[in-house]
């Protein structure tokens, strides 16, 4: 039966000791490692035994005095070989040899020629050191990939940490080595004044209750300025009665932020959508007031002039034979009478064509361009109705572009075309006129634009010099 070694049941399949030097020792001097399973590796050059630690084969390196002084220098400076275990070999019989052992920097120092049991212990103990290395290395790779500062800190007023990683210094701006024991200032010190009662109550709740915290609150930094941090964490007993508190605490200015800049958002949407809905109540209104005061002076004061024409009619028709003295006042009045009924009726329509309302733009529009200044062909698919609204801010677009037509473009000819597809509403007039066209330079263009703007609609103006005017008005039709 094989005696028992200190490598027994600590040996993984894989694991392997690099022998650099030491040639003169012979096999027999290694069956201890071969016996538990370990694998010997040799290499006699340095360069050789840095690439077989890189690739992990050999997590103990056992050498020679003259040659272990240069591999220490060489796997220090590659971190990432850190974990490596070096026993460093001296004769028994040489004071020098084992000076330079000692002051090579080795993790072990063993004499040679050795006992197996102590080969296997100085072994054993270098496998356990090198895989406490490799997960000590793991978990601060991990703890540095974490976007927070993770901590353990007793359960004080003053959060007095035990241990902070060190991201803690890219939210505060203070060294996690600050804080290890309260050494320069407390944990407390940095929280916000107004947050630092809502944070000791909530985690002396989670303590109470043996629930986890997760808590949302401000951080000092070094130069004044507020941090917002997400904290998670729960309570810890310690074996002698106290409590610790581990979690980890995660900046969240931005996401603060974000939010804080979302609910503004919302808030001005919301109060767009009253100043739009305003407006169209607003329009709705003054269009509902342009009809009321279309039909009074169609149904009130036109029939009233009307009724007094034709009475003055019915006069002058009964006395033709009268002096031109006595008539002649009468035909002036009934003249000018005439002229102030096709000046009212103008202004009715204006206001709000009755035919509109009625009928909706298939017959509105028609009529507008039969009393257009130039001639005006008209292109038209639409359905039977529209929504009122839509419909009068349509009418206008067209009657606005073509009275601009008449007074401005010193146009031959314009073109309306009006179009209804996939809930849309577009509208063109097109003229042939001077162009140059400036939206801004008075107010009918920009009072028409904040009319279609009230339905949600656009207007779109291009009029070159010399090449006509374009305008182009879309509205939402359903």
């Amino acid at each position: 039966m094989r005696p028992h070694s200190a490598l027994d049941g600590l040996v993984s399949e894989g694991d392997g000791v690099l022998l650099l030097g030491l040639e003169e020792l012979g096999e027999h001097a290694w069956t201890v490692l071969t016996a538990s399973g370990l694998r010997l590796l040799r290499a006699t050059e340095i360069d050789v035994a840095v690439r077989v630690i890189a690739d992990g084969a050999a997590p103990v390196v056992v050498a020679h005095v003259g040659q272990g002084p240069a591999l220490i220098s060489a796997v220090r400076a590659r971190p990432e070989l850190a974990a490596v275990h070096v026993v460093v070999c001296a004769d028994l019989d040489s004071p020098q040899e084992l000076r330079e052992a000692l002051d090579s920097g080795a993790d072990d120092v063993m004499r040679i020629p050795f006992e197996p049991q102590v080969l296997a212990v100085r072994v054993a103990t270098g496998l356990r050191a090198a895989r406490l290395r490799a997960n000590e290395a793991m978990l601060r790779s991990l703890v540095d990939s974490i976007p927070g500062a993770l901590y353990r800190c007793a359960c004080d007023g003053d959060w007095t940490m035990a241990w902070l990683s060190d991201e803690i210094e890219n939210i505060v701006d203070y060294p996690a080595s600050d804080f290890i024991g309260s050494a320069v200032r407390t944990f407390a010190s940095v929280e916000h004044p107004d947050d630092h009662d809502y944070v000791a109550r909530s985690v002396m709740e989670s303590v109470a209750t043996g629930r986890p915290f997760a808590l949302e609150y401000r951080l000092v930094r070094r130069d004044g300025s507020v941090r917002w941090v997400l904290e998670r964490g729960q309570a810890q007993q310690a074996g002698d009665g106290r409590w610790w508190l581990d979690g980890a605490i995660f900046d969240i200015t931005a996401r603060r932020a974000a939010e804080q800049a979302l609910r503004e958002h919302e808030v001005t949407e919301a109060q767009l959508a009253e100043v739009r809905a305003s407006r169209t109540r607003i329009l709705d209104a003054a269009d509902r007031a342009r009809r009321d005061i279309e039909r009074n002076l169609h149904d009130g004061a036109q029939q009233r002039l009307v009724s007094v024409a034709l009475g003055l009619n019915i006069w002058a028709a009964k006395h033709r034979d009268a002096p031109d003295e006595v008539r002649a006042p009468i035909l002036d009045a009934l003249t000018e009478l005439r002229a102030g009924l096709g000046e009212l009726r103008d202004l009715a329509r204006g206001l709000h064509p009755a035919v509109l309302s009625d009928h909706g733009l298939q017959h509105a529009l028609p009529a507008l361009a039969q009393r257009a200044a130039v001639p005006v062909e008209l292109d038209m698919a639409l359905p039977e109705r529209l929504p009122v609204a839509v419909e009068a801010a349509a009418y206008f677009a067209v009657s606005e572009a073509l009275t601009n037509v008449a007074r401005y473009a010193e146009a031959s000819q314009a073109r309306v075309s009006v179009a209804e597809h996939d809930g849309e509403l577009v509208v063109t007039v097109d003229d042939d006129g001077v162009g140059g066209a400036d939206p801004g330079a008075g107010s009918g263009l920009q009072g028409l634009r904040d009319r279609l703007a009230a339905v949600n609609g656009t207007l779109v103006i291009d009029s070159r010099p010399g090449e006509g005017t374009h305008l182009r008005a879309c509205l939402p039709s359903r």
